[in-house]
């Protein structure tokens, strides 16, 4: 036996040291997302020419459950939500086909589409900001040259982006006026750009007894060769390109600013490879750049690594583990009054622990918060199988027997109702396994992991600890006692007397008994609505997000500034670590943006470590709201980032209004948006329709336009290379490749009289200025349009500040009521309600399914089919405990704590398992059912109580909330905790009386049926 312990001991170390490392289990969402670019286009124009015909094509793959899509600027993205279970990496290879099918009716200018699967393993591990003194332009070399190729040599990584400063490039500058002098335009000097930049093989050719590969050379291998481009050869002369244009050594329009504590900084995103380690990768960055040689004043901070967060949870629960454990092993030392004895079933512990990382290493699970939330969880539970043994091996030897025989008698007399108790206990997490849904995704690796750590504590109660006690067990009790622990026994021995006289008066009185636990439980019915409901608690990870927006048609130096005012108010806050901020985009910590808007920045601010603030990132994020009120000319929006959002489906409030007109949507959220600011809770409730995007129609009039010969394609395009400009070919220098791309100056396109002057030359050789064929009309157009299954939709949007998420819904649905609609318009709640709805639901099935299981495991144990039935009453006294201990706490139902309902339907029922199943032993001697009770219940009170308290305080340490990551647990054991309390209390008294009610009830019946005739003999 002491041989296979150690194989297993040194199994599990070796298993706990090669275990993966990370914040969250291994999370697969059934989303796929085809983005497309089609630029300088209006999001009606998107949503006519790109989205549509991308969405007819992809409602027909199948399995595809919602289709929801924005159309914006230039952008199209089409998000499919596939029904879960369903095999992504098959029907991605569907999405493909479809895309390809729809590439023959996008527009020419539409960039290829892009099929990308939502995958959270994709999220950047480590981000880092680089920084210098010197040009911007070298900033960007070091980033890409230095820095990206060391990061991309490292084991574990899987890709290096770097994002941000600026990009050469080469700028033909075009004179119009000069250009159709010549009889040129814009469309054909672009033709000749691109076909004199070509290398082209030709073939191979024979000379002599030699042959020569042959390529004909045709590149610009020079600016020089650029300028002087032959674009016509005449009598006249010769016409070069710098006759009509000027060649510029630039680099692209910036459109987007980034910084790091105000000064310029350039993003680099790390990315793992799905098998690597977080936490190793992440000392292998750290360790290259310290490592690394960069110039005098260039610098590379980190400013976001995952580690830090797991690191800090994962030492969190350690500690919560650890104090579970101290407090289980105070508890059995002061029932037992032993240190052998104790000391029997703390070296159960490890033992248990150890062995189920086997287990977890064999089944390809983790070491996340949620794994080691449930060994923390588990650490309690696991003693309980040992306590019931060991209290019975200790009772009998304090009878006398020898060790050896009373290890045997006592382990033996209690195995079946610890293997029921065990099994019942594991059986309600095959549903949590089975679940659909986010839930099940963030849970089922919990749910194994405490089944594991429950049958590994099931065999060590049944080997390790009979043999432990046979060799450590003395005979009764120490010969001498401190005077606290004769204190405590004379205690328990009052309470064990109190006990028995409380249950002789129960079972005299059990309809009072039954009356009073109804009434409790009716009156638990009325705390419920303090209860509130919500997803998923979001978890304090030191980040908090800002937004902030200006006026439409701000500039990128204007909202820079903006952006710097909202800077120094962060700085002047203590709990303020630093602030990266992203100036035109959407921006932000998840990649570092990826533009937008020049009239958006996005600040993300890193707060101190937790033990180092007196407030929340929630409390936080209220400080920032009261400083950036009174800011002028600009919104600003301030959201905390929590790191299980990526479940959260978004905003806590999502409405969803559903119809054609865009017009009507656009008045209808509006009135909804004044019904939910009116809800208590709310705050920066806001519509997709908060302000339209200034636009400037150019209406081509076609018959004046053909009495010139034109058409509106070429007004179109004359006006796309004058405003964006135009990459016409790639120049080749130093190895890489740059744009060159083709405009006119910039004071041609500085304000709409001048883009009436542009000239467009007609095939007559006229030059018509556009003013004359086309009318320039100021217009107001959405900023994006968002479609649902294929139908516009408008989105109502808020957050919450003070109250829980299912109050606040209750309330705006309450309010929707008595809300009209016109006809063919819908209104639906999105987001996490959506997400919350299908969970709730989801678990309820399971709960429903467990408790099922619960009841068949115990039929199959006793044999019966009324006993397992009397045990299921301690259930809904659970439901007492449950509800008191979260309005107590403040804490809402969710679906951690949902899952620890799950979890109490097997918890709560073994108490009662030990108590009816030694009740039965009793009576099978000989004793009536009375007398049974009021045997079995002094007898089991001291294991029921040992077992309870190691359970209620190995999880009190994470019920209390402290620490990083704590936020998810602590909902499950608060309910584990007031639910196994309560029920415990109310289990010694009802049940024994439900036990003596059914009995006597069967009793009755039995006496009524009418007994057989005996056969009379014949003779």
């Amino acid at each position: 036996m002491l041989m296979a312990v150690c194989v297993m001991l040194v199994l599990g170390i070796f298993s706990f040291v090669n275990l993966p490392v990370d914040l969250l289990p291994e999370m697969k969402f059934p989303l796929m997302v085809v983005t497309a670019n089609y630029d300088g286009a209006a999001p009606e124009e998107v949503e006519t020419m790109v989205t549509r015909p991308l969405e007819q094509v992809l409602a027909t793959v199948p399995a595809v459950e919602r289709i929801t899509s924005t159309s914006g600027q230039g952008t199209s993205t089409v998000v499919l939500e596939f029904t879960w279970g369903t095999d992504m990496d098959f029907r991605s290879l569907d999405v493909r086909e479809k895309v390809d099918l729809a590439k023959s009716y996008l527009p020419g200018d539409v960039r290829a589409p892009m099929v990308i699967q939502a995958d959270p393993a994709l999220m950047p591990v480590v981000q880092l900001a680089v920084q210098g003194e010197g040009a911007p332009e070298e900033l960007k070399r070091l980033a890409e040259e230095v820095v990206k190729p060391r990061l991309e040599r490292m084991e574990g990584v899987a890709s290096v982006s770097v994002v941000g400063g600026v990009e050469r490039e080469i700028q033909v500058v075009v004179d119009p006026s000069r250009l159709s002098a010549h009889g040129l335009t814009l469309e054909q000097l672009g033709q000749v750009l691109r076909a004199e930049n070509l290398n082209v093989s030709a073939g191979r050719v024979a000379d002599g007894a030699s042959e020569f590969q042959v390529r004909s050379v045709g590149e610009y291998r020079s600016l020089g060769d650029l300028e002087n481009l032959v674009l016509a050869a005449t009598q006249a002369g010769t016409l070069y390109l710098r006759d009509v244009a000027e060649v510029v050594d630039s680099h692209r329009e910036q459109r987007q600013l980034m910084r790091l504590d105000g000064r310029p900084a350039i993003g680099v995103s790390v990315y793992k490879q799905s098998d690597a380690n977080t936490v190793m990768v992440s000392a292998g960055v750290k360790k290259a750049m310290r490592e690394l040689s960069l110039p005098a004043g260039h610098s590379v901070g980190v400013l976001l690594d995952q580690a830090d967060f797991i690191n800090q949870s994962v030492a969190s629960v350690l500690r919560i583990g650890l104090a579970g454990a101290v407090l289980a092993a105070l508890v059995l030392f002061f029932f037992l009054r032993d240190l052998r004895s104790t000391l029997v079933v703390v070296l159960a512990i490890p033992v248990s622990v150890i062995s189920t990382f086997v287990l977890m290493y064999f089944n390809s699970l983790t070491l996340n918060i949620l794994t080691l939330g449930g060994l923390a969880l588990g650490i309690g539970m696991m003693v309980d199988n040992a306590i019931v043994i060991l209290e019975n091996i200790f009772r009998f030897r304090g009878q006398g027997l020898p060790a050896q025989e009373a290890a045997v008698s006592g382990s033996a007399e209690v195995a079946e109702a610890i293997v029921a108790a065990t099994l019942t206990t594991v059986v309600v997490f095959l549903p949590v396994v089975y679940v659909r849904g986010i839930a099940s995704q963030i849970f089922s690796s919990m749910a194994w992991t405490v089944s594991f750590a429950l049958l590994a504590s099931l065999a060590v109660a049944l080997t390790v600890v009979p043999v432990l006690s046979a060799r450590l067990l003395t005979t009764g009790r120490p010969k001498e006692e401190s005077a606290a622990s004769a204190a405590f026994g004379r205690l328990f021995d009052r309470l064990a007397g109190g006990y028995g006289r409380l249950l002789r008066w129960a079972l005299s009185r059990r309809a009072l008994v039954l009356g009073l636990m109804l009434a409790a439980f009716l009156g638990s019915l009325a705390l419920v609505p303090l209860v509130g409901t919500e997803f998923i608690p979001g978890m304090d990870d030191n980040w908090l997000s800002v937004s902030v927006r200006l006026p439409d048609g701000s500039s990128l130096a204007e909202t820079s500034l903006a952006a710097a005012r909202v800077e120094e108010i962060l700085y002047g806050m203590a709990e303020i670590s630093y602030v990266y901020t992203v100036i035109g985009g959407g921006g932000g910590l998840g990649g570092f943006g990826g533009g937008g808007a020049v009239n958006r920045a996005s600040l993300e601010a890193r707060l101190v470590d937790m033990g180092r603030r007196r407030l929340s990132n929630s409390e936080v994020a209220d400080l920032v709201r009261k400083a950036t009120r009174g800011l002028a000319g600009m919104e600003v929006g301030v959201r905390v980032a929590q790191g299980l959002s990526i479940g959260s489906g978004g905003q806590p409030v999502d409405i969803l209004v559903k119809g054609e007109s865009l017009a009507v949507l656009r008045q209808l959220a509006a009135e909804i948006k004044a019904l939910v600011e009116k809800v208590e809770g709310t705050r920066e409730v806001a519509t997709s329709f908060d302000r339209g995007w200034p636009e400037l129609h150019v209406v081509v009039d076609r018959e004046r336009a053909a009495h010139f010969g034109l058409q509106s394609y070429t007004v179109a395009s004359t006006l796309r290379t004058a405003l964006s400009g135009q990459v016409v070919t790639r120049y080749r220098s130093g190895g890489r490749e740059y744009d060159v791309r083709l405009l006119v100056p910039e004071e041609l396109r500085g304000s709409v009289e001048s883009l009436k002057r542009l000239e467009v030359a007609s095939p007559y050789g006229l030059r018509v200025p556009l003013g004359e064929v086309a009318d320039f009309r100021p217009e107001e157009g959405p900023s994006r349009i968002t479609r649902e299954d294929q139908v516009r939709s408008a989105r109502v949007t808020a957050q919450l500040a003070g109250r829980a998420l299912g109050p606040v819904v209750a309330d705006i649905q309450k309010e929707l009521s008595a809300f009209s609609l016109p006809p063919g318009y819908t209104v639906e709640f999105a987001g996490e309600r959506r997400q919350m709805a299908d969970s709730f639901g989801s678990l309820t099935q399971a709960l429903v399914l467990a408790v099922l299981l619960v009841y068949m495991i115990m039929a199959a144990q006793f044999e019966s089919l009324l006993h397992p039935f009397v045990i299921m009453f301690a259930l809904p006294q659970t439901f007492i405990g449950v509800v008191l201990s979260l309005a107590v706490t403040g804490r809402t139902l969710n679906v951690p704590a949902f899952v620890g309902l799950i979890m109490l339907a097997g918890i709560v029922v073994n108490n009662a398992i030990v108590l009816v199943d030694y009740t039965n032993k009793l009576r099978a001697r000989g004793l009536g059912c009375r007398e049974a009770l009021l045997a079995a219940g002094p007898v089991r009170l001291r294991p029921i109580l040992m077992t309870t308290l190691t359970t209620v305080l190995g999880m009190f340490p994470m019920a209390l909330g402290i620490g990083s990551g704590s936020e998810v647990q602590a909902p499950l054991a608060t309910v584990v905790v007031g639910g196994l309390s309560m029920s415990t209390v109310l289990t010694l008294l009802v049940v024994p009386v439900i036990y003596s009610s059914l009995d006597d009830l069967r009793a009755t019946f039995k006496s009524r049926r009418p007994k057989p005739l005996k056969k009379e003999a014949v003779s």
